[in-house]
């Protein structure tokens, strides 16, 4: 585990794990590093180095005031890219961690970056507008804002369900990984997690796909219910040129956890292609 420092003084933390390609994961609102636990643990004993980050405002990095915009996650990004002094590496961003990846992208250019992988991720934009129809009405952002503020802790023990798939009928999630996800929520703070919002609702990156010119991973479940296939992936793989586009079947918004082996797989196929 270690830490640097930003421009503005904030405590980026972060973990970096075993020798080799760097590999380097941005989760999702309002988790922290410890979601890609499996994959840094995975990816370390497969002779890459996998590095995670707390976002500002989650888990252990400093609880800034400003700053929770997607400019300056991906700055921080870009940061802990240049502290760490990586070279060919492959980002892989899980939600608004994707967004993340795809705003560094287009404002730092790819020069130590080789390979983009998007899962369950909000580019180009989730939120519905007149050009995006297919988005999530803000009518649920507001009730999320709202419960943020009112009983956070409950807000996401509600929310953990829908984010597994756990209240479909016939699904396989354990109570131990919706108390994972509460607990990795609470750490957020408040500020982080409700300015967080805005930030996975109103970025629109459809501008930011074109700038992806490298090999691109996007993976989506087609039962998302927090971030709907229809308006992210699918149109964001018609965005990025040569972008390859995996479907699952049945899978939730956290499908790292309910289709662990496939998403594997397809991680490992695409880091030694």
């Amino acid at each position: 585990m270690g830490s640097i420092t930003t421009r503005d003084g904030t405590r980026i933390h972060f973990k970096d794990w075993g020798e080799g390609r760097p590999v380097v994961f941005s989760h999702p609102w309002p988790l922290n590093a410890d979601v890609w636990d499996e994959q840094l643990f995975l990816l370390a004993s497969e002779g890459f180095r996998a590095i995670a980050h707390d976002r500002r405002g989650h888990g252990r990095s400093d609880q800034s005031w400003s700053g929770n915009d997607m400019d300056t996650h991906a700055d921080d990004l870009a940061a802990l890219i240049e502290a760490l002094s990586l070279e060919d590496a492959v980002l892989v961003g899980h939600a608004t961690g994707g967004g993340e990846v795809t705003r560094y992208v287009a404002r730092h250019g790819t020069s130590r970056v080789s390979g983009v992988v998007l899962v369950s991720a909000i580019p180009p934009l989730v939120l519905k507008t007149p050009r995006n129809p297919g988005g999530t009405p803000v009518e649920i952002f507001e009730r999320l804002r709202h419960g943020l503020t009112r009983d956070r802790a409950q807000l996401y023990r509600d929310l953990s369900a829908p984010y597994y798939g756990a209240n479909r009928p016939g699904t396989r999630v354990s109570q131990c990984v919706l108390d994972a996800f509460w607990s990795m929520a609470m750490s957020t703070g408040l500020k982080g997690a409700y300015d967080g919002i805005r930030v996975l609702s109103e970025t629109d990156l459809t501008g930011d796909l074109g700038h992806i010119d490298i090999p691109a991973l996007i993976i989506h479940g087609d039962e998302d219910q927090v971030v709907p296939i229809g308006a992210s992936a699918l149109r964001a793989a018609k965005m990025i040129k040569n972008a390859a586009l995996e479907i699952y079947a049945g899978g939730p918004h956290g499908l790292t956890v309910t289709h662990r082996d496939r998403f594997h797989a397809d991680l490992l196929e695409f880091l030694h292609n």
